[in-house]
């Protein structure tokens, strides 16, 4: 049986607002505020599928009333009747899922934060085979990667290391980065024989993934007074001018206690600015954080909670086996995973958190 229209009574305040900022977008006063500009294109292209999704259900419902007075009046377009029931029904499970609480960062780049935990220089090689599976990743989704921020092991790897990935254009919605990244964050643990083993041994180490939104300067507001800036002479690899002038900077937001040091780059300026991308997406991810706290109720599934302690996946060497905990997801094709195929992986978490979502909405029916 088709869909009712209480069931999606939550759509027309959808449809209102899209019409709402497609009115603004064509005032050509918005645009002098270029940052409040991209908000509302932001929200417009969030609004857009569902909004089509509704119209396409619409239309479908009035299609499906004409063709059952038709079959009233001749029983011949009975089936007609069928066909298009089975298709409205269809298109009240698209728009059921486009209504489901969306996480508002979907549309965003990300900030990728990459840290040896246990395991010394065995965990550090393992954030940079980590780096490596995340950069191959992004290239096969045509996204641009730059690296902000590392400090390399004395053996290879990274001590810790931190990665903007910035979609190109404006992708379909689920598309973005984050979108697609989101769920990576957490400990990631590894078993192998490391390279210095002479044993033969295999080793348990373990590195830390933090996925960030990258905030934009409107998102986010940071007073300067707030900051504690500190400059020191870097001492990671590099130019001379690195090793030899005060251009690493360490940034302190003092209400908050984040602290963000770069000095990659070899001029004071640029490590600020870098430093600036992250305490941004920081600050963002911390009120939200902030803000999910205080509405619990989007917290329930396992695969939603956010818990940087948790060990979220296991790299097995030896078996060439990838194991998610959260989701019981395994693949027996490490070699591929560790190359950027981890689609099947993310795709498995991301229908996790869409099933729960369903439920948690089932439940408020």
């Amino acid at each position: 049986m088709a869909q009712s229209n209480e069931r999606f009574a939550s759509a027309d305040s959808l449809v209102a607002e899209y019409k709402d900022l497609e009115a603004k977008m064509a005032d050509p006063s918005i645009h002098a505020d270029a940052g409040k500009a991209r908000l509302l294109g932001r929200r417009y292209a969030q609004l857009g599928p569902v909004v089509a999704g509704f119209h396409e259900w619409r239309k479908l419902v009035d299609d499906l009333a004409a063709a059952k007075e038709l079959a009233e009046a001749d029983p011949d377009f009975a089936s007609e009747v069928e066909i298009i029931s089975a298709q409205c029904d269809a298109a009240g499970e698209r728009l059921e899922e486009l209504l489901l609480p969306r996480d508002p960062n979907d549309d965003r780049d990300v900030i990728l934060e990459i840290k040896a935990g246990a395991g010394g220089d065995e965990s550090a090689l393992f954030a940079g085979d980590l780096l490596r599976m995340y950069l191959r990743y992004a290239e096969k989704h045509g996204w641009k990667t730059e690296i902000i921020d590392a400090t390399e092991s004395d053996l290879g790897g990274y001590k810790d290391i931190s990665m903007a990935v910035k979609s190109k254009g404006n992708p379909e919605p689920g598309k973005s980065p984050y979108a697609r990244l989101k769920f990576e964050g957490g400990v990631h643990r590894v078993q192998r024989v490391p390279e210095t083993e002479s044993q033969g041994r295999i080793h348990t180490s373990a590195a830390g993934v933090l996925v960030l939104p990258e905030a934009e300067e409107v998102d986010v507001e940071i007073i300067p007074n707030d900051l504690r800036i500190d400059v020191y002479r870097s001492s990671g690899p590099g130019g001379q001018s690195v090793n030899t002038t005060d251009s690493a900077v360490r940034i302190t937001h003092v209400p908050t206690g984040i602290v963000v040091s770069c000095q990659n780059e070899k001029s004071q300026l640029q490590n600020r600015e870098s430093a600036m991308r992250i305490l941004r997406a920081r600050m963002l991810a911390a009120a939200q954080e902030a803000a999910e706290a205080v509405a619990s109720a989007e917290r329930k599934s396992q695969v939603r909670t956010v818990d940087r302690s948790e060990r979220i996946r296991t790299y097995n060497f030896p078996e060439n086996r990838l194991s998610d905990h959260r989701v019981n997801f395994k693949a027996n094709n490490l070699d591929a995973v560790l190359n950027g195929e981890l689609d099947p992986v993310i795709q498995s978490l991301l229908d996790a958190d869409k099933a729960a979502k369903l439920a948690d909405t089932g439940k408020t029916k």
